[in-house]
């Protein structure tokens, strides 16, 4: 009775808005019809948003009598739901191409206004799909403004699934805003960023799980990033998604079934539906585990190296950089301040901090490095601290430590440590009693000789060991998700917990398909099949324009 009570009192909020279920087929219609069709989400968005997405005249699934939606949205004005933007890199300098981009049910006509093929041929310009033209483009006042190349791909067999005319310019920043220019007058406007995908996802091309992966490859600092995020877009992490949901349904309509024609059927074993969901928790439970190597790809790794002065610490920033970024020299404290150096250990981005001497003293400016140096070792996500073979441990090493281990413990802090004895090329390293006492505050202890670069390769192979930076399977790539796929994996993991629980609790099966449409829900947000414009209008607005 009190296992009954129990239960009774966790679901009593869905109690007080249960409703007695539909018949098995209406409420397989519902579940099915509460995920909104690209089509519809497109007209929605349409309707409220600039962005518009009416059906393509190449489309197998275009409605010849049903007129596209009469809007023009963006700031751009011109033809509705045409859309054009510069997509490659503005501002860095000539390059020897740049490319505007044109999408959507005009972008053959747009392009035909602006570009005039070298070859003969009537107007107006009817380009064949994924060949290549050589022309010029012209302004509204028929004036040569580049020499470009066109390259049509038409739909459905394009990025968005709408027709796409890409100008290949010469990459003066000049020539391409001219082109745009011209693009715009003709009847486009100016993409929204993210746009283009955007189309890509409405359209069917993309999940949204994909279509997040674009964003993160092109901000990818690192070739595991970069990695991960071409897995993301190739479908490696929605074919989970897509898998655990589609088990989810079918379960779903196994005890629906039952719920109907219970006298019917034969019951469900427990213990075969027990083992499904702990098959199907554990692979969630795996996609999570991605999620803190998916932080380290996207923000890297921070590295403090501490140490009284003189030890070597600006030595060992250029010997692991190779480049000359601490300036160096047998004066004591003369770095005051935090430098910075990029490396990158087993595709992870990792940020090396040559800090200033920690000690007392009476020099202003010096103190101001020395408080620097604590806030940046509490703030890294990893610390080496730095000796010298030459003197061995030292009174102030031990007041260094000492003084690291009371912050940290007062922060809350356990940032881990490694020692470097650096200088072995001068003496081997001669360990007191007192250096026993601290020994146990680090995680490894490597030599190294910053001047000849020895130990670098073992103090790297500490990191990844201290740190858990595991590398990428050299048999494939590795996806990874992120905050917002993992608080809906969360939510999914949560759902089948609770399944379990009303299983072995032997409560009614509806309550089990409250679980499991639960699940079911938090799957379907991930790949984009129930999600809402505000989390959309977030997701892409962080892209570049032009993709």
């Amino acid at each position: 009775m009190a296992r009954a009570a129990a239960a009774a009192a966790r679901l009593l909020p869905l109690f007080l808005r249960w409703r007695p279920p539909p018949p098995l087929r209406r409420r397989l219609l519902l579940l099915n019809s509460s995920r909104k069709p690209l089509t519809s989400r497109a007209e929605t968005l349409a309707s409220r948003h600039s962005v518009v997405l009416p059906g393509d005249e190449r489309s197998p699934s275009h409605h010849p009598h049903r007129p596209p939606p009469d809007y023009v949205g963006g700031d751009g004005g011109g033809s509705p739901g045409t859309i054009a933007a510069i997509v490659t890199s503005l501002g860095g300098g000539p390059a020897a191409v740049g490319i505007v981009r044109l999408s959507g049910p005009d972008a053959v006509a747009v392009a035909g206004r602006v570009f005039r093929p070298a070859r003969r041929a009537p107007a107006p310009w009817r380009p064949r799909s994924h060949f290549v033209e050589y022309g010029l483009a012209l302004d509204a006042e028929g004036n040569v403004i580049d020499e470009v190349l066109a390259v049509p791909m038409l739909a459905p067999r394009s990025y968005t699934r709408e027709d796409v005319v890409e100008l290949q310019c010469h990459g003066n920043d000049l020539c391409l805003r001219r082109v745009l220019r011209a693009c715009l007058e003709a009847g486009a406007r100016l993409a929204d960023p993210g746009e283009f995908t955007l189309r890509a996802f409405l359209n069917g091309r993309l999940d949204l799980a994909q279509a997040e992966n674009v964003s993160r490859l092109i901000s990818a600092k690192s070739a595991a990033a970069a990695d991960s995020a071409l897995a993301g877009i190739q479908g490696g992490f929605s074919t989970l998604v897509k898998s655990l949901r589609s088990r989810c349904i079918e379960l779903l309509t196994e005890i629906e079934a039952r719920l109907d024609f219970e006298d019917e059927m034969p019951p469900l074993d427990p213990v075969m539906l027990v083992s499904k969901i702990n098959c199907m928790r554990q692979e969630v439970q795996e996609a999570l585990e991605t999620s803190n190597y998916d932080k380290l790809l996207q923000s890297g790794l921070q590295i403090a190296i501490i140490g009284r002065p003189n030890v070597g610490k600006s030595s060992l920033l250029n010997a692991w950089s190779k480049s000359e970024r601490a300036i160096v020299t047998e004066i004591a404290g003369t770095t005051r301040d935090v430098l910075e150096a990029n490396v990158s250990i087993n595709g992870i981005p990792v940020t090396l901090m040559d800090t200033a001497g920690i000690r007392q003293t009476d020099d202003i400016v010096e103190k101001i490095g020395v408080q620097r140096s604590e806030a940046a070792a509490l703030g890294a996500d990893l610390i080496i601290m730095a000796i010298s073979a030459v003197d061995g441990w030292t009174d102030d090493d031990t007041k260094l430590i000492e003084h690291v281990l009371i912050n940290q413990k007062s922060s809350g802090s356990g940032v881990p440590m490694i020692l470097v004895v650096n200088k072995i090329d001068c003496t081997p390293f001669v360990s007191g009693e007192e250096f026993e006492q601290f020994s146990g505050a680090f995680r490894k202890i490597v030599e190294t000789c910053a001047v000849t670069g020895r130990g670098i390769s073992e103090l790297e192979s500490a990191v990844i060991e201290v740190r858990g930076l595991e590398p990428v399977p050299s048999g494939g790539r590795r996806w990874t998700v992120n905050q917002r796929q993992f608080e809906q994996l969360l939510r999914t993991r949560e759902a089948f917990t609770r399944l379990e629980s009303s299983i072995n609790e032997q409560l009614p099966m509806d309550f089990w398909t409250i679980d499991l449409r639960e699940a079911a829900l938090a799957l379907a947000t991930i790949s984009g099949e129930d999600i809402s414009e505000e989390v959309l209008s977030s997701i892409f607005s962080k892209f570049c324009i032009g993709k």
